[in-house]
């Protein structure tokens, strides 16, 4: 509009100058000439709008198609989830995850296992049940958005263990602490015993691996990782009641709770010895192995 009414003033004063010099005719001509040039070209600038102008008048869903392309790693908090399971040492495993950005996700695990077994140890025949009870949560961090990660946590859970009997039958001998000795016939040996992997409460978890549990895109992920367990040193212990014979013959025998008895002193001295070696022995398993795959399966739960 601004462009025409220049247009106009410019025509009007082309008019106005050519009545003051020529002829009515040729001033008449020379003016519409004029004019008309002017309005042309006030009419070719008012209808070729600028770039600006076209990306003004584009569709509101034009302008923000590129907005809406957001990257698979950058993604909202707790936008996917996943459930799966696994063995390992622990056991067998539950496993729930959700992502906290493209580098971290939170997991909980969860392992339980029992199994019953028969052997003998030092001469004494023994019932076990091994328990593995563990729940705890990790971190794990993708350093590089791919699969690898580094994972750490906590055991706040942790029961595992293993609890036995022992019965002695009458005649059979056995040792500890390099002392042999004789089940009585009259009154058999036996005993409890309980071996604890739980020392440190709550326990530490330290792993390497590879598999998101939360994939980025699709469903199915088969993770797998290394590392151990950090529950604190083993715990032996073993209460054993009856009568321990010196020979053979079982001349020599006595009940070993007795507090003044020579032989059972020796005896509750040499079963705290072989105690303490089995704790010994055992002190590899203060950092348990954890080796472990499994299977996880993970959705989306927000809109991204």
């Amino acid at each position: 509009m601004q462009i025409r009414a220049v247009a106009a003033e410019t025509s009007a004063s082309a008019v106005a100058c050519i009545n003051g010099y020529g002829g009515i005719s040729v001033r008449r001509s020379v003016a519409l000439t004029v004019s008309l040039l002017f309005s042309i070209c006030s009419g070719a600038f008012a209808q070729s709008p600028d770039s600006s102008s076209q990306a003004a008048l584009l569709p509101p869903s034009t302008a923000q198609a590129s907005n809406s392309q957001i990257s698979k790693y950058d993604v909202p908090a707790f936008s996917r989830f996943s459930v799966g399971t696994g063995l390992s040492p622990l056991g067998i495993g539950l496993q729930v995850s959700t992502d906290v950005n493209s580098h971290l996700n939170i997991r909980g695990i969860g392992n339980t296992f029992g199994y019953s077994t028969n052997f003998t140890t030092s001469g004494i025949p023994v019932s076990a049940n091994l328990t593995l009870r563990s729940g705890g949560v990790l971190a794990d961090v993708y350093p590089f958005h791919a699969g690898f990660r580094l994972s750490g946590g906590l055991l706040f859970i942790n029961q595992n263990g293993a609890s036995a009997t022992a019965n002695i039958p009458g005649g059979n001998n056995f040792t500890l602490d390099n002392q042999t000795y004789y089940s009585s016939n009259a009154n058999p040996l036996n005993g409890t015993g309980r071996l604890a992997l739980n020392s440190t409460k709550p326990g530490g978890l330290v792993t390497i691996g590879w598999g998101n549990h939360v994939k980025r895109s699709g469903h199915i992920t088969i993770p797998f990782e290394i590392g151990a367990a950090f529950v604190g040193s083993p715990k032996v212990s073993l209460a054993l009641s009856g009568t321990a014979c010196v020979d053979p013959a079982q001349t020599i025998c006595t009940d070993i709770a007795s507090p003044t008895n020579p032989i059972a002193q020796q005896f509750q001295s040499n079963l705290s010895l072989q105690i303490a070696k089995w704790n010994s022995d055992l002190n590899v398993l203060e950092a348990y192995p954890v080796l472990s795959i499994g299977i996880a399966y993970s959705w989306q739960t927000r809109a991204y």
